[in-house]
Parts: C-alpha cells; structure tokens; sequence
C-alpha cells in the first residue's frame, strides 16, 4: 500500500529529540519509532483501515498519526472535545478504529458495523481534516499521501528547516497549519515542544525558552495575544523565526515582527493557505516584506499561483481582480460527505480559493476579497452564510458580518442578543469575546431588496470600541459578589460555578449600573456585558421591568412555606415548588460542570447553603448541651430521629437535607464517565431516563420502607420533584416542552388525585404542575417595575427567610403569644418571619459585599484579560 515515512529517516539516532512536552519528557526520534510501529501493528494486516484519532498535544496521539500512515492507513484528526463532530463524523465517515483518551487511558477501540458493510478506502487516501466553521453535516477534506510529503518538503525547504530547528507548537493538530508545523519539522530531522499551557500563560514564554524553542508558529490572534503578554520583552535566546498565517495579520503588526526577528538576525515569514491544498499555498520572502505588508506573497515551491475572470479565464495582466487559483501536487484529492466518498481518487487538479486577488508588476499576490462571504477569525474558516442559516433554524433573523478581528450579528427582536450569541460561539467554535450581537428593528436594503451587508460592515467598524476595565463597573460587581474568586473580564457568571442565589444577586448589582439583561446574560463574558449600555428602554423600565419566572416562582413559594407553616392551611406545595426550582437551578447554572466531570465545582453552590444551617445546628447543640446527630449528618429526614430527644433539630429544616441529599445523588450519577457522554450526547433523552427512575423510586420504595408520616421529608419521596425541574431546564424545544408536559401530567395527576389522602395534597401537586408549566412556557413576567424590586429583594432572601422565620413567633414573640388574639399574632409571625429574613440576607450579601471592596482595594481578583 502507498505510504508516508515521516520518521523512520532518524529512528536510527538514539540521542535526537523528537517531541518535547512541558515538564522535561522527551520523546527521541527513536522511541517515537518504536511507538509509531507498535501502535500501526494493532491495526492488523492487509486491509486499509480508517483511524479518527483525538488529535491532542500528546505522544499517543502522535505516535498513533505517523504508525497509521507509516503502515499505510486512512487517519482522521478530529478536535478531542468536540462531541458534536465526533458524532457525526463516526455516522458519516464510519471509522474502522478510534483512538482517544477513555477513563484517562488512550484506548484503541475497533467499531462495530454489520459484516461487509465496510466501504473501501482509496489506496492513495491519507488523511482527513474536517472544514473548519462548518455547521452543516460532517465534511471532510481528502489528502493523499503524496499531498501530505509535498507540502511538508515544500514548506521545509523555503522555511530552510534543518535538525537543528525546534517548534513551539500552540496550534491544534487538527487544524492543518498546526499539523503541517510537525510534518514539516519531523520530515527535516527537527524536533517539537508542545508547551502544555495558552500563549497568556504566565509560563510560557520561560517554558519556550528553556526548551531552545528556535521557530514559534501563530495566527493573527496569537500575535494579538503574544503582544498583551509583552512577548517582544522576553528576549527569548534560540528564537530564528516565526510564521504567521490563517487568517490577515494588521499591517502594524506584521512591521513590528518583522523589524524584531530582523533586530535578533532571525526571520519573520507570512505565509497563506487552506486545509483544501494540505496547508501552505504562498508565502512573502523576509527580505521581501517591506513595503508589502499586504501581500500573501509567490507560490510554495512546486506550486503556481494564477487569478481568472468570472468566466474561469485566465488573467496574466498585473493589477486586475480576479479568483485566486492553485496548483500543486498539495492540491487535495477532494470532499468527502460520507464513507463512499473515501473510495474515490484524486478529482481536483486546480483549486479555487474563493479569494478575489490582484498580482502586482513584482509577481506578488494581494487578497482585495472574498468571492463568498466568510472570514478567517482565529485561525477559523468562518462562513457568514452558514452562520446565518443556524440562527434561522432558531426562529432567529439575523444578518452577519465580520473581518479578522471577529464575527458581528445583528438580530431582529429584543432580547435575543444572547441567545444568538451563544448559538453563533457554538456553531462557529469561536471562543464568546470574538463573537459580538446587536440587536435591530430592520436591515438595511439594497435597491434590489437584498440587505446591504456593506452598511452592516461600515456600522460594525465605527461600532468597534475597546471595553474598559473598571473596578466600579460590571467588572466591580462581579468581584464582589464572587468574592474570594479571582474575576477577568472574559469570565461569565456560569464559568465561575454561579448558582441561584448570586444570580439574583449581581442581576440587582447590574441593574443599579444601568444595565439592560436580556435572557442568557449569565453566559456572556463580562467583556460583552461591559458594552451593553441603558438604551432608551430602560425608560420603560422605570415602569414596568421583565423578571426571570423562576424567581417570581421562588418567591411564591417562600411565601407559602412561611403561610403554611404558621396558619396550617391547606396550602403545602410551597417546599415542592422550591424542589422543582433546585434541579432547574442545577440544570441551567451547574450542568456544564456536572457534564464536564467538574463535580466538585458542581457543588461548591451548597457551601453558601450548609454554612448557615450549620450555624443554626450548632445553635441548637449548644442551647441542647447536646448534638443533634441526624441534623449534623443530614439525615433527619429519613425519620429515625426525634427533636424532643434533641436528636435532630426542627423538621422545618428537612428541606436543607433534601436539598443536600439530591446535590449528593446528581454527583454519584454523573461522576460515572458513562453516564456524563451518554447526557453529553442526548442531554433531554437521559433526563427523562433520569426521570423515569425517580418516579419509580417514588412509587416502589415506599411499599418496602415504612416511615409512616414522615415518609413526605425523605429523599426518595422529593427526588422526582427536583428531576422535573432538571427535564426543563433542557427542555429546549416545543416538542420536549410537549413530552415533559405530558409526563408530568401522568405522574402530578396520579399523585394530585388518585393518591391523594386529603384536599392538601391535591393543592400540592397541582401547585407544582402549574409552577413547571409557567417555567415551561413563560420564560419571563412583566411587573411593575416597585413590585419587580420587591420580588427581587424577597428572592435574593428566599433561602434567609427559610431558615430565620419559625424564630419570629417561636422565639421573638413566645412572651406575647397568649396575649394577642390569632390572627393579628399570625399576621405578625409571618410578616416578623420575612422581615428577619431580608435583614439576614442583605446582612450575609453586605458581609460578602464588604470582603469584596476590601480585597479589590488591592486588585487581587481583577484580571483584565
């Protein structure tokens, strides 16, 4: 079979450093061999075999990459945290093995698939790289084995590459610049570090230098970011030469390199070219640069560079505009959608860039634009089109635009900046502060009735301004409400583990600021929150404001408990509810870190819970001179203790360890890496399994453990209460809303009517019902905006009220009890109860709040970056 040898050149040379990671291991040219030779000898004999290998900075995954190809195999480098196109690369493409890392072993798995159902893989078939800003179905560039040692040669040979050269390597191997970086060092005898930490990393420049780095490789985001770290102060010792490409570095930019590698006698190359020809396609001579800083140069070596007209006519005349095309023995093979597609030859012998280019008097190439419109952001093939059609499936008109330095939407309809915002990180992989949205009440039309995307680009650019970091601002919020966390302005609420409480929290802060919090805020960067200004709605929203339903909810809820819990009446859903919005809580603020295995950040919410309740046990266990056990172990619920034996302390406070108890259950089921890809992969589908099991422990246990009445505060009889809430939280579609509906029809029905015992329990579960339907359906509520800062004021102090308001009347009031006739002593104890709560809550918030001024005086937890 045809094959590429990257390595077996230098396997004989014991001493040569192949790869080197940060920490001191290396990997000679000779262990490299031995890995790359046993790994190829468990793909079997004889038959062609496709590998999608976890393309991580990593030995296995390099080890297995030059074995698969040196044994003449088909390999696939896939992003290693990318579900999504694992998935549908596996469906479409069909690999016969994966190899990824699995319950922190590299495993090497061989795929299941019914008996000759295997399509043939083309004898020339090397590689596969996924298009990169796809949103569509799986789509994969074709390289052959003689794309792959062409481009390598040819890259080795105008970079000059030796065995002396070594690569920093900050770039993904599935992204073919970073992939072309180690084929064209290894085919030269050179060697490789991957520095294991970001170019902001506060090691990296140290850990590049240390290792004799001599070449460092970027895309124009990595040299904004190499500037912020003040890497032209380094002085690093080995460097001779750097590259740029992926995308249009700024003229200033490309000076400023340029003069430094030529100050230090090294060398600054600008280099241009696409996955669809291996990788490289032009480059710009060092000595060539000035005066043409916005040239993307002459062709590689064994390449040639031409520009046709509309009609595919070839231009030769200098300084008109025409396609850029290509042609190269790195051209690739071509597409492949699907495992068929593998079987196909080589079907393209000229490439169309898609660019609009001039050719200067000097034989030199310049990008004047783009033939479709998309852009190369972060290294990213980003395609505005595509961008578009995602936001449409979402019921979401936009229209985008975008350069080098990011991607900017615009949308029609207020409140849906941050859900697009998200959708476009998502589909795109950009990360959240190079995607920006602004919302619109129309586009602007061209005669003909199209938009005018010119006008959007010409808005976005006089739109750019630089966020301020100010402690006051966003920024100042959020540290304090964080505090002791450290808080950068690229940090969200949810990626610093917010829960319920200081989400109503900073929303109050944001608001004193002025600012307008549309739905989804809690995931954009403070960057982003920094620039949403009071626009003129915030006139309307000095008479009526928009609030979350789920805190109008937790508001009610209080309230009933404190009711119920004085008068008695026949109102009991109140603790229910506050169960339902627990797991809704944890689905919309700790789900990512209970998916992502973070279980311990999962949980950290619970700190903020337990330390008062804590308090109040050690309250207790001293007026006792006796510890309360059950309470201390947060178990009293399971009803095997007693308060008046001093067991345990009052059974109000059974909700705390349920509460506890489900965070417990939620950690034990999604510390199994199983269960985390199996939700990861059908996230609502598993949440109705998870449903399914709480409903039947609801059902079954009882009929084996008898508590008698107090059978209503244990785990297992609430659990399914706060898995509903959990279900909506990704009940994300109409159809899902459907099915969740008619679930808890069934299961809220059964209990409200068919079990019932008494008018109570009735209202309880119907209660509940209503309060998933609301959270299903009405996202948001109009308040006036008195009432809207009440509620907010009560939910913030929902979990103070929970715990203080039994010692009003119990405690407070105990001397007068007899005296005042009941009801003006209830009316008291349930106003008391609340009061005392608020006055403990902004007591506990201003504590925290003070901590938070005290340390930003010293500017510990303000990270600007």
């Amino acid at each position: 079979m045809p094959s590429i040898d990257l390595v077996s050149e230098f396997t004989h040379d014991e001493q040569r450093a192949a790869l080197i990671f940060a920490g001191g291991r290396t990997l000679s040219y000779r262990e490299l061999g031995r890995l790359a030779l046993r790994f190829a000898s468990r793909l079997g004999q004889g038959q062609k075999r496709l590998v999608a290998i976890a393309a991580e900075a990593s030995e296995h995954a390099v080890a297995a990459y030059v074995g698969a190809l040196q044994a003449g195999h088909a390999v696939a480098m896939l992003p290693p945290c990318d579900r999504r196109l694992w998935e549908d690369f596996l469906t479409a493409f069909q690999p016969d093995f994966t190899y990824r890392p699995r319950d922190g072993r590299w495993r090497l798995v061989e795929e299941a698939r019914p008996a000759g159902d295997a399509e043939p893989l083309h004898p020339d078939l090397a590689l596969l790289l996924m298009t990169s800003g796809s949103s569509g179905a799986a789509k994969a560039v074709r390289l052959s084995y003689g794309n792959l040692e062409s481009n390598a040669r040819s890259i080795a040979a105008y970079l000059e590459l030796s065995s002396s050269d070594r690569a920093a390597l900050v770039l993904p191997l599935h992204y073919s610049y970073g992939l072309s970086v180690l084929n064209s060092h290894l085919i030269a005898g050179g060697s490789i570090l991957f520095p294991g930490m970001s170019v902001m990393d506060s090691d990296f420049l140290r850990t590049i230098d240390d290792g004799g780095c001599t070449n460092l490789s970027g895309v124009p985001y990595s040299y904004e970011l190499l500037e912020r770290a003040r890497f032209r102060d380094a002085g690093l010792k080995s460097l001779r030469m750097m590259t740029v490409a992926g995308g249009a570095l700024g003229p200033d930019l490309i000076r400023t390199y340029r003069d430094h590698m030529r100050a230090r006698g090294g060398r600054f190359f600008v280099m241009y070219g696409q996955t669809e020809a291996t990788a490289r396609i032009a480059f710009v001579p060092p000595e060539s640069l000035a005066d043409k800083e916005d040239r993307i140069g002459v062709a590689i070596p064994g390449g040639s560079l031409g520009i046709v007209g509309a009609e595919g006519e070839p231009i030769s005349r200098s300084g008109i505009p025409g396609e850029l095309v290509y042609r190269g023995p790195n051209v690739m093979m071509g597409y492949g959608a699907q495992r068929r597609d593998l079987a196909r030859g080589a079907e393209v012998d000229t490439l169309k860039t898609g660019d609009i280019a001039v050719e200067d008097q000097h034989g030199f190439f310049r990008i004047v634009g783009r033939r479709s419109r998309f852009a190369k952001i972060a290294g990213l093939r980003i395609g505005f089109d595509i961008m578009e059609q995602a936001l449409e499936r979402a019921g979401i008109a936009s229209a985008v635009v975008g350069d080098d330095r990011g991607l900017q939407a615009y949308v029609i309809g207020a409140g849906l900046a941050g859900r697009a915002q998200r959708i476009l990180a998502e589909v795109s992989h950009l990360p959240a502060n190079l995607v920006r949205v602004a919302t619109r009440e129309d586009f602007p039309r061209l005669a003909s009735g199209k938009i005018d995307y010119a006008c959007l680009q010409r808005e976005m650019l006089e739109g750019r301004t630089e966020i301020r970091c100010e402690s006051g601002g966003p920024l100042g919020a959020y540290a304090r409400v964080f505090y002791p966390l450290a808080v950068g302005r690229n940090d969200s609420f949810v990626s610093l583990g917010g829960d319920s409480l200081r989400f109503l929290q900073l929303a109050l802060e944001l608001e004193r600021l002025g600012m307008d919090l549309s739905d989804g805020w809690e995931r954009l960067s403070i960057a982003e929150l920094a620039n949403c200004q009071a626009d003129a709605r915030l006139a309307e929203h000095r008479h009526a404001s928009e609030m979350p339903t789920d805190l109008v909810l937790r508001v009610i809820a209080i309230l009933l408990v404190v009711v119920h819990h004085e008068t008695l009446l026949p109102i009991p859903g109140g603790s229910g509810v506050m169960m339902l919005l627990v797991g809704y809580s944890l689905a919309r603020f700790q789900s990512a870190h209970f998916l992502a295995g973070r279980i311990g950040r999962a949980l950290k919410p619970a700190i903020g819970v337990l330390i008062p309740y804590f308090l109040i046990v050690a309250a207790y266990a001293v007026a006792w001179q006796a510890a309360p056990w059950a309470s201390l172990t947060l178990t009293g619920n399971f009803g095997y203790a007693e308060p008046e034996r001093h067991e345990m302390i009052p059974y109000l406070y059974w909700f705390v360890e349920a509460y506890a108890q489900t965070l417990l259950l939620f950690a034990l089921i999604f510390a199994i890496p199983g269960v985390r890809k199996l939700t990861r992969a059908h996230p609502f589908v598993f949440s109705l399994g998870l449903l399914v099991f709480a409903a039947a422990a609801r059902f079954s246990v009882p009929l084996f453990v008898d508590l008698g009445n107090r059978q209503i505060f244990a785990i297992y009889w609430v659990f399914h209460l706060a898995v509903f809430g959990w279900c909506a939280g990704f009940a994300d579609t109409p159809a899902r809303k459907l099915a969740l509906t008619a679930l808890a029809t069934a299961v809220l029905g059964y209990l409200a009517f068919w079990e019932s015992v008494w008018l109570g329990t009735t209202v309880k579960y119907l209660m509940i019902f209503a309060a998933l339907l609301v959270l299903l359906y009405l996202p948001r509520v109009r308040l006036p905006a008195g009432v809207g800062r009440v509620v907010a004021q009560i939910a913030v102090a929902a979990f103070p009220i929970y715990l203080f308001h039994r010692f009003v009347p119990e405690l407070l009031m105990a001397p007068v009890a007899g005296a005042l006739p009941a009801p003006i002593f209830q009316l008291l104890a349930i106003a008391g109860g609340i009061g005392t709560g608020l006055l403990a809550g902004k007591a506990l918030a201003g504590m925290r709040f003070l901590r938070g001024r005290f340390a930003m005086g010293g500017q510990p937890e303000l990270r600007s970056a």
